[in-house]
């Protein structure tokens, strides 16, 4: 025999001490009536707690288990006591857009259906969490369907002069041929604001030069190379020509590029802004002038941007030196800098980071608002600069938040800029400065705003800084974003659902649609999370309607598909918001199965509004389902008196979702976690102990609260004294 437990006791059954006379006890035997029986021995909580069966042996409805993918998969102990206790698991992070999705918008199936391979053989069903969130998303792929179109600036300064077109007036250029008419209208540049020439072909338009705009006199130097470039679009298909005035040629033919490589003497223009770009040397003189031809076809309108007509110097001197070696961080590091300070760090950005969304650039991370000084990146001059000497120096700054930088120059006197106020976008400060003897130390003062601040190319030299143009960024517009984010999401949810239509048969399809208040979530934040992407933003109120249609086209139509929230217990406004947010979607023609609450509760959640929160959703007619149930206690080390509260929070928990939810819209109840061993929480509620496990995978209180709850009785009533072999 192999005994459970062996309790030692102390019978007084049969016999009974009656008197001591010189030590000779004298035993008396009683009715078998008044008999003390081992089974009347009363049972310690610890003993009661072992003998309650699996959990899933006291529901009536759907039990499951949130639970970390890893850990199912390689620890033992952890995975029997799943596979024991639940009927389904949920897994928290592995199954979302973030982890499934690469840089290319591709699924990665294989780890998810190895894991459904394992839940198949131990019985349980998957879960599906989530579809649509805003949160755990790959937001890097997503946002880079919808990236602006970044031109780049010119590489050094504009030798044609087009203050005419700026101010409207054309002065120095020539009409010479001006078809339908040449004109400047606002708004139609590459840039959603910016200025471009209008030039409209005549209805007889039939030769390039019947519609002729040509620039001022260039000035040139004799045997350098100058690149030509400018970006020009047109109503309908169009040809346009180049033609020049002081060339040996000045009717090259060009490999233009769509021209297949052939040299051609005419370019295409579509509704698409083209680039076209290329180079000349061929002067006779000191200067030239440009023609734009375009009258080869009647009727086109076609447009070039004011901004990106350029004439650049190709073998202008070179720009003076730099003192700053690595102002650039071209090479992917921060050689010869180093910083300190209120706890700040700093680091190089991914590849395509840097200024125009090229290279790499200097990222400078506050983590709180203190002086400017107190937060600090150095880079140590190889020799002091040179007293008495003007110098120049500039850098590209950005951050994520409006912020404030401050440079100076220390050893010796000090040489403070004094605040430089910066925004969200790409600017370039150029200051200058006078160095007293023994400045040797260039400094950046970034202590003062609680933001990350992206810097590149950092410049400091006595010459004169080269500025050129900077680029120019064409945002999508709004149509063509929510086009793309719509059929990034159809991708999602159709091969998501497709993939486990026969393992998958639940699924959030919407998860945290709301804000506290009861309100939608719209997107505009300013603090989102590197993998936050809102599909709000871009799809508008309706991206759930679009979202449970998808999940309702592709999927099995058995399959139950929920929305999802959390502190719905903790805010009415909410509760009600989401309520609201659920009738819109319907009446929008969707349909959404059940209305999954999270529940992340604390002993100190208050019970009345856990029970108006469950007779509310009862009253939606929805399929309900506690989704992440755990009860917090504030602390990884706590109390008995803890302990105890804990599984009487759980135990209500569950006894009022029987109670108030009728059994038809029952569900489930899914546990969020499974023990409170830091492996569990890593992530999630750390230095904790909500769970029904503790961190060494035992029972705790908690697993009675449960088990009674969901039994709807104290199971442990019908537990004996008895020896269990």
């Amino acid at each position: 025999m192999k005994y459970k437990n062996i309790l030692f006791i102390a019978v007084l059954s049969s016999i009974l001490f009656a008197s001591c006379e010189e030590e000779i006890m004298e035993w008396e035997e009683r009715d078998e009536a008044n008999e003390v029986t081992t089974a009347e021995l009363p049972l310690q909580l610890e003993e009661k707690i072992s003998r309650y069966d699996a959990l899933k042996t006291y529901s009536n409805y759907v039990l499951g288990a949130g639970i970390v993918l890893d850990l199912y998969m390689n620890n033992e102990t952890y995975g029997n006591i799943v596979n024991e206790n639940f009927d389904e698991v949920t897994v928290g992070y592995a199954m979302k857009h973030g982890a499934m999705v690469n840089s290319e918008g591709e699924i990665n199936f294989d780890p998810i259906d190895d894991f459904i391979a394992k839940t198949n053989e131990a019985g349980l069903s998957v879960y599906g969490h989530t579809l649509v969130w805003h949160a755990n998303q790959n937001a890097s792929y997503l946002n880079g369907l919808i990236a602006p179109t970044v031109i780049p600036g010119t590489s050094g300064s504009n030798a044609l002069d087009i203050s005419g077109l700026e101010d409207g007036t054309f002065t120095e250029w020539t009409k010479t041929n001006p078809g339908a008419g040449i004109t400047i209208v606002e708004g139609e540049g590459l840039a959603s604001d910016s200025k471009a020439i209008k030039l409209i072909a005549g209805s007889g338009s039939s030769q390039p030069h019947n519609l002729q705009l040509t620039t001022p006199d260039i000035p040139v130097v004799e045997g350098h190379n100058y690149e030509i470039s400018f970006y020009i679009r047109s109503d309908q298909p169009g040809q346009g020509r180049i033609s020049f005035s002081g060339l040996e040629n000045n009717y090259p033919y060009k490999d233009w590029y769509n021209s297949g490589g052939d040299n051609t003497e005419a370019f295409e223009t579509t509704s698409q802004w083209q680039q076209v770009n290329f180079s000349i040397s061929d002067f006779q003189g000191d200067t030239f002038s440009i023609a734009f031809d375009l009258g080869y076809l009647p009727d086109v309108t076609y447009y070039v941007d004011v901004n990106n007509i350029s004439v650049v110097d190709l073998d202008t001197e070179a720009a003076p030196v730099n003192v700053i070696t690595n102002g650039d961080f071209e090479e992917g590091n921060l050689d010869d800098w180093n910083g300190y300070g209120n706890g700040s760090t700093r680091a190089v950005s991914a590849e395509g980071e840097g200024y125009g969304n090229s290279g790499y650039a200097m990222v400078l991370m506050n983590p709180v608002e203190a002086q400017l000084y107190e937060a600090q990146q150095v880079f140590a001059l190889s020799e002091p600069l040179e007293e008495g000497t003007e110098y120049t120096y500039s850098f590209y700054v950005k951050a994520d938040a409006p912020a404030t930088i401050q440079v100076q120059l220390q050893g010796g006197s000090a040489q403070y800029s004094g605040p430089i106020e910066i925004g969200t976008t790409w600017t370039q400060i150029t200051r200058t400065v006078t160095p007293t003897a023994g400045n040797d130390t260039f400094v950046f003062d970034f202590g003062q705003t609680a933001t990350t601040f992206y810097i590149d190319d950092v410049v400091l030299t006595s010459g004169e800084v080269a500025t050129g143009s900077g680029p120019v960024i064409i945002e999508m517009p709004e149509e063509e974003k929510a086009e793309k984010i719509g059929e990034a999401m159809e991708y999602w949810i159709s091969e998501m659902v497709t993939h486990y239509t026969n393992e998958v048969t639940a699924w959030d399809v919407v998860n945290e649609p709301m804000r506290e208040g009861g309100s939608l979530r719209d997107g505009n934040v300013t603090d989102a999370a590197s993998d936050d992407f809102y599909w709000v933003k871009y799809l508008g109120k309706d991206y759930a309607v679009t979202a449970f249609n998808l999940a309702r086209q592709y999927a099995e139509p058995s399959d139950v598909l929920f929305i999802n929230d959390y502190n719905l217990e903790s805010s009415p406004a909410k509760l009600d918001g989401l309520i609201e947010y659920v009738q819109y979607i319907e009446s929008e023609g969707a349909t959404v199965d059940g209305i999954g609450t999270q529940m992340h509760v604390s002993l100190n959640t208050s019970r009345e509004n856990i029970t108006s929160m469950f007779q509310k959703l009862a009253g939606t007619g929805k399929m309900i389902k506690i989704s992440e149930l755990d009860v917090r206690l504030g602390t990884a080390s706590p109390t008995a008196e803890q302990l105890a509260d804990q599984a009487d929070m759980y135990q209500f928990v569950i006894d009022s979702f029987n109670q108030y939810i009728p059994d038809a819209q029952q569900y489930g109840i899914t546990i969020w976690n499974i023990s409170d061993n830091e492996n569990e929480h890593e992530f999630w509620l750390p230095e904790e102990s909500p769970n029904v496990w503790n961190a060494d995978y035992e029972r705790k209180n908690a697993y009675k609260g449960v088990a009674d709850g969901l039994a709807g009785r104290d199971v442990s009533e019908d537990f004996t004294g008895e020896l269990e072999y």
